[in-house]
């Protein structure tokens, strides 16, 4: 009897990205919580599905060939669940390679950089008492998620989907792209973005997916004691400090 497919997750964009696919290709699947604010991404159990030390992550127990097999990177797991389940992933070159070059746009900027806003909006200033040492870093961030939101509203000029039809570029752009007005972005400027953001919400696969983990989500709002307690977990890492951690952890 076929197992569930292990995936490593936390309630966000990038967490999401595999929570959505999942549930689109209907492929049974388990959550396994890595609570990335207490530092579980560096326990060495996952660091041995997960070498980055970052979710998501999978597990497939019905890998190829019958074995097991982990996959770590969203890009990568995306590309392996397209493949497994022959949806949202086509099989001819041309049209695969339109996927592809919006999935790797997605994992290489969008992400990223969204990412990145999301540092200077969220956590930067509950980390740094003087607001003038973060605004450069700010408005890059802020001002190169605006030139990136222009691509996404150009490309949905064009095609209803970025690969024409939706397939997995959208379920890895969606999550970051669903929350830039949360991110120095007005909707209003990018009203084919909006219509594909909410055309997308409305899949009943993609609520499903939100909902996963739901309990898993932090409430309340943070003090700044909170935060700068994640942010040790969460940013300005080295090969040093990760090594201590799974030391710790281990």
């Amino acid at each position: 009897m076929s197992q569930p497919i292990q995936l490593y997750f936390w309630p966000t964009p990038n967490g999401w990205k595999i929570s959505i696919a999942l549930e689109e290709m209907e492929l049974p699947y388990e959550l396994k919580p890595v609570n990335i604010g207490k530092g579980e991404q560096f326990t060495p159990e996952f660091m041995r599905i997960s070498p980055n030390n970052r979710m998501p992550a999978i597990v497939d127990p019905n890998g190829p060939g019958g074995a097991p097999i982990s996959v770590f990177e969203s890009g990568a797991i995306l590309q392996y669940l397209g493949r497994k389940s022959g949806k949202f992933y086509p099989e001819d070159e041309r049209a695969r390679s339109d996927v592809e070059q919006w999935l790797y746009w997605q994992v290489g900027g969008l992400g990223p950089m969204a990412g990145q806003v999301s540092h200077f909006v969220n956590y930067a200033p509950k980390l740094v008492d003087d607001p003038a040492l973060i605004e450069y870093g700010r408005a890059r961030y802020v001002n190169e998620l605006n030139r990136i939101c222009g691509v996404l509203e150009r490309r949905l000029g064009e095609a209803p989907f970025l690969a024409g039809e939706y397939s997995i570029a959208d379920m890895a752009s969606w999550p970051w792209a669903r929350i830039v007005h949360k991110l120095g972005q007005n909707f209003e400027d990018f009203p084919k973005l909006k219509d594909w953001v909410d055309r997308i919400y409305e899949r009943p696969a993609v609520q499903r997916a939100l909902k996963a983990g739901d309990e898993l989500r932090q409430k309340q709002a943070l003090s700044k004691d909170q935060v700068r307690d994640m942010a040790k977990n969460l940013f300005g890492q080295t090969a040093n400090s990760v090594n201590d951690a799974k030391s710790k952890q281990g």
